[in-house]
């Protein structure tokens, strides 16, 4: 059977993967973004109904973070806009351990429309494609809450799930929380990092509030880094957020990727390979 799905975030981490793994299955897809036609901007809710309009399935993908002031909102308003338009299927990908994230959660699960709510770990791409690339690519990462373990999780599989959770209806009603298989603290998944480049990339371990101070004497925007703060207090520092899960090998069938595997894959592609002034 073919969807027609709205992918929300299409050029995104995540996004983008759904969108290539929707289209190898000959689904119809519309990738959800200002630079499409029809254009989706969370900012304008009025090219909202154009972006749905067609569609069956949408996967929703709120950027920067459902955590953010005025995330809320924007969920309550879309998936009202969602049901106006006949939407069937909305699966959203939210945060594990994020208390914001919850609240739009259950907009989700009370919109009247099926869901399923796929909760992600950090993501490995976060020291390839985001803010801990630039650290290792200068060979000095400096960051707090040094001792913290997280079970990251690669985009690869969580579009797989994703894709699954559009397109068989096995898993509606679902909340799948998603991780990598094993815990790692920074220092260690640095370290694995420069294994796998053969480089030196040195770790050091600082407050929050140095780190604070340290994005802003890089004329960080104040927006991103009130959301780092709430991910390094709120999130990171959460027990729940230190758990393994084994939601991916339920919905696939198989492990997930490990961290080690994905270096590999990362080191390979040469993103790393770059050098920049620290």
């Amino acid at each position: 059977m073919t969807n027609n799905v709205l992918v929300l975030g299409g050029k995104g981490k995540t996004g983008r993967k759904v969108a290539q793994g929707l289209a190898k299955l000959d689904q119809i897809v519309r990738i959800g973004s200002r630079t499409e036609s029809p254009a989706f901007d969370w900012q304008q809710p009025e090219t909202w109904e154009g972006a749905l309009e067609g569609m069956d399935k949408v996967y929703l993908c709120f950027h920067p973070d459902l955590a953010v002031p005025g995330a809320l909102e924007a969920i309550e308003g879309f998936t009202k806009a969602a049901k106006k338009s006949g939407i069937v299927k909305l699966v959203l990908l939210s945060g594990k351990g994020e208390r914001e994230a919850e609240l739009c959660e259950q907009v989700v699960i009370h919109s009247g429309i099926d869901y399923i709510i796929v909760r992600a770990s950090w993501f490995n791409q976060n020291f390839s494609e985001s803010f801990f690339l630039d650290p290792i690519l200068a060979g000095h990462v400096a960051l707090p809450h040094a001792d913290a373990k997280v079970p990251y999780v690669d985009t690869d599989d969580i579009a797989d799930v994703v894709v699954a959770a559009l397109l068989d209806d096995v898993h509606s009603g679902q909340i799948y929380e998603l991780t990598g298989p094993r815990l790692l603290t920074f220092e260690e998944a640095v370290g694995e990092i420069a294994k796998a480049t053969g480089r030196e990339i040195a770790f050091t371990p600082i407050s929050l509030p140095a780190y604070t101070k340290m994005l802003e004497g890089f004329g960080v925007p104040s927006d991103f880094i009130w959301l780092i703060n709430y991910l390094f207090s709120e999130v990171l520092t959460n027990p729940k957020n230190s758990v393994v899960t084994n939601d991916i090998e339920k919905v696939l069938g198989r492990k997930p990727k490990d961290f080690s595997e994905y270096t590999r894959e990362a080191a390979a592609s040469g993103v790393w390979n770059q050098t920049v002034n620290s």
